[in-house]
């Protein structure tokens, strides 16, 4: 379907009274500088409104998100600085001057609101129009950006692209729930647990842990490069986004809590008869059975050989990490959880699904504190073997994303647009908010039909 985007405004939105805020300065942490050079995080919310006129979308819509985004960002103002290098200092932070802001753009689309918010099938390249672009140099990024676009008589969405070496899922989250608080009740005060908290000294990362990965960094470019120094080591100009072709498609499965219980009780007749006398139980949370399922069933839809190399990784949450407890920290405070050089013929039998389960969840209850502050090795990464599947997953079930009302009801739906071709899925807690998974892909079209069946027939299995 072919749809344009007509480009309205692109406005500078400041936190409110910035008149008296002098500056701030976060240095980046050890969970931050792991996403250092990583692509920005994209993503949509749509919301149904079929009162979405272009005279209602000017007069009320734009207004009052601009007006409580202002007003939240005075509780947020690192999203309203920039990421530079101190000159004092030898790692990136974000600084906030007085009267910097943020971008917001506001747009209108002939696109059909329900094909790009609804579970069949679609082009993938339809929805980057929606998300806004982060500018970066050498010298600087930006923090985040929005862009609100109106579906005039259908409803509208609200693109956000942030930075990841700024903001994990869960922060982003607390934003938005922020800003969706601060915008439906016409109240500048957050509750509590909203209140964003800036305290890097609650990170006690072991003494050298930054440089190092900093010297990571620098040690993929120098691979990349050729083996040369880069021309700017610092630079802190970021990837655009994936190149995504016309035949690549996105679809989100739903699945019920009761089908989670269902995939939950054949798990452990499985492994019951497996293992008559398990040494240890089988975690079978709902992200385990949840990650696992789309893990295999991507495995299998890639098809090829069956020795070939894939793998996974995850996100775990730090935050039991920090001390004193701090839920609302500010910034990125998960770690990686994974396995590499796995082969394709491990998940592609009949007990495919249990083998998947069984790692995921050894991955789970092995990890602990000496492995969040495990330096990572960012050349094993690029010099995996061409063609290497891993899956990786954005997103979490427990974030609560639909719960975000600007005051014209729930989203319809909540997209991660930058999962990357193939190798990522986007997992997020179902609208009916009643214990159900939504997952997103994105595949080439062949391949997406190959995978939608597998979907169907492990669930009926």
């Amino acid at each position: 379907m072919d749809s344009s985007l007509k480009i309205i405004d692109v406005a500078q939105v400041t936190p409110s009274n910035s008149d008296s805020f002098e500056s701030l300065t976060l240095p980046l942490t050890f969970f931050d500088l792991i996403y250092f050079k990583l692509r920005a995080v994209e993503r949509v919310i749509f919301y149904r409104l079929t009162d979405a006129t272009r005279p209602f979308f000017d007069s009320v819509i734009v207004p009052n998100l601009k007006t409580s985004l202002s007003s939240c960002l005075s509780h947020y103002l690192p999203l309203a600085g920039k990421l530079v290098w101190e000159p004092l200092d030898h790692k990136p932070s974000i600084v906030y001057s007085q009267n910097d802001a943020v971008s917001f753009t506001v747009a209108e689309t002939n696109a059909e609101f329900s094909r790009l918010s609804g579970n069949k099938p679609f082009p993938s390249i339809e929805l980057y129009p929606l998300v806004p672009e982060l500018l970066s140099s050498d010298n600087s990024a930006s923090v985040v950006s929005f862009q609100v676009t109106l579906f005039p008589n259908q409803g509208f969405c609200i693109g956000v692209t942030e930075h990841h070496a700024v903001l994990d899922g869960k922060t982003t989250t607390m934003f938005l729930k922020s800003w969706a608080h601060t915008c439906k009740h016409q109240d500048s005060s957050l509750p509590q647990d909203l209140i964003p908290t800036y305290d890097r000294t609650v990170i006690k990362s072991p003494t050298d842990s930054e440089n190092k990965v900093l010297n990571e960094w620098h040690s993929l470019a120098k691979m990349l490069a050729g083996g040369k120094e880069p021309d700017n080591p610092k630079s802190l100009k970021l990837k655009p986004s994936f190149e995504i072709g016309p035949d690549v498609v996105r679809y989100t499965l739903e699945l019920t809590r009761e089908d989670i219980q269902t995939l939950r009780e054949r798990l452990k007749r499985e492994f019951s008869s497996s293992s008559p006398s398990p040494s240890k139980d089988l975690r079978l949370s709902t992200f385990v059975i949840v990650y696992s399922y789309a893990l295999v069933c991507l495995i299998r839809a890639r098809g090829g050989e069956p020795n070939r190399p894939v793998g996974y990784a995850f996100s775990v949450d730090c935050r039991s990490l920090i001390n004193p407890p701090t839920p609302s920290y500010f910034g990125n405070c998960i770690s990686g959880c994974l396995r590499m050089m796995l082969k394709a013929k491990t998940f592609m039998g009949e007990e495919g699904l249990l083998a998947a389960v069984t790692m995921v969840s050894d991955s789970i209850e092995e990890w602990d504190e000496s492995l969040a502050w495990k330096i990572p090795d960012f050349l094993a990464f690029a010099t995996l073997p061409p063609g290497t599947q891993i899956i990786l997953a954005s997103g979490s079930n427990r974030f609560g994303v639909y719960g975000l009302d600007f005051g014209w009801g729930r989203p319809d739906k909540v997209v991660i647009v930058s999962i990357s071709q193939g190798n990522g899925i986007s997992m997020a807690d179902s609208r009916d908010q009643n214990g159900g998974v939504e997952i997103g892909f994105s595949l080439k079209k062949q391949e997406m039909d190959t995978l939608i069946d597998l979907l169907q027939y492990e669930l009926k299995h």
